[in-house]
């Protein structure tokens, strides 16, 4: 007898069922397609903090999450003997304007106060990072040395294999629901909670991204006008990614990729001749007011949801599997922002 069944094996799923299999609870995860089937299965996996000013619940959270990554993804690693890719390299990023360049350094000491030492803001000179730094009108750049790197498939392989390893089990296709259930079912989940309930609780957005054969060595990721750039260890980096409302089913790679990458080679240009060794779209879920949705399924007794990861949902997931087993195993609600409930986002 399962005590915790968990509907979807993205980074949600994965994340509350390794949390609940941690506290010796006997999880099973049920995925319908593969593990990492949509957006957990991209090639980005850039997690970025948001602006330290203006702290609220939703920030704080998620620099909880990524406070607690680099312990908790060498344990997961550990366990499954598969690795996540993950650490923490820090973001470049350019300051355009004169104004934003005074905003920045503000920004240093609101990070010395909510980072709490853990990472920096700085405001440093581009040319300090020669051929790798992106352009900048001013000639400074941010370096935060918060955000991190993964490898997303390789980080949903890895927690699936340390669920397993913790006396877990994953089935592909169709299994008996016992315990608890989370439904943790992306973009998908939320069409069908729309459908349900009769309101837009939210849908999915299409992103495209690409991975380049380019060996950048131990550098920053870099942001610029919307595009990641995230070096990873494998002498690989990706590129990401778009955001598009309206897309057909399937999702397909199109032309926009090529457009988007072209604009990449501009902004960086030392990515130019890369070669392109991967191309890849799928869709991520967005709710209706761009946070993650947590907690208990309205008229299900026994049902939770976890859903709505959108573009940070890896720099979340591990909070958010903490709280999710608190809900799930103890009843505790204490962790999850008032902002996240399911209600606060009909």
């Amino acid at each position: 007898m399962f005590d915790v069944t968990v509907m979807g094996a993205g980074v949600f799923g994965l994340s509350v069922a390794y949390a609940c299999a941690s506290r010796g609870a006997k999880v099973r995860v049920i995925e319908a397609v593969r593990i990492g089937a949509g957006s957990s299965g991209g090639l980005v996996g850039a997690l970025a903090p948001h602006t330290p000013e203006r702290w609220d619940a939703k920030k704080e959270f998620q620099y909880q999450s990524l406070a607690m990554a680099e312990a908790h993804w060498r344990e997961v690693d550990r366990l499954s003997g598969v690795s996540s890719g993950y650490r923490r390299i820090g973001r470049l990023h350019p300051i355009a304007t004169e104004r934003v360049l005074a905003l920045s350094y503000e920004r240093v000491e609101y990070a010395r106060e909510m980072w709490r030492g853990l990472a920096e803001w700085r405001v440093v000179k581009r040319a300090e990072y020669g051929a790798w730094a992106p352009q900048s009108p001013t000639g400074y750049l941010v370096h935060d040395t918060l955000s991190a790197r993964m490898q997303p498939r390789g980080a949903a392989m890895s927690l699936a294999g340390a669920v397993v390893a913790l006396g877990g089990e994953i089935l592909i296709g169709e299994g008996v629901v016992e315990g608890k259930v989370v439904w943790a079912t992306g973009y998908r989940g939320l069409l069908a909670l729309s459908k349900e309930f009769g309101v837009e609780i939210g849908s999915g957005v299409k992103g495209q991204s690409v991975l380049l054969g380019y060996d950048a060595g131990d550098v920053p990721q870099l942001f610029s006008d919307g595009i990641y750039v995230v070096p990873h260890s494998d002498r690989t980096v990706a590129v990401g990614s778009t955001s598009e409302r309206y897309w057909d089913d399937p999702v397909t790679v199109d032309g926009l990729l090529d457009a988007f990458l072209e604009q990449a080679f501009a902004a960086f240009p030392v990515l130019k001749g890369a070669e392109v060794l991967e191309r890849w779209a799928g869709v991520r879920p967005r709710g209706r007011k761009l946070a993650p949705m947590l907690g208990a399924y309205p008229g299900r007794d026994g049902h939770f949801i976890a859903n709505g990861g959108f573009k940070i949902g890896f720099g979340m997931a591990l909070k958010v599997g903490e709280v999710m087993a608190g809900l799930v195993l103890d009843g505790d609600t204490g962790g999850i922002p008032d902002a996240f409930a399911f209600e606060a986002n009909m």
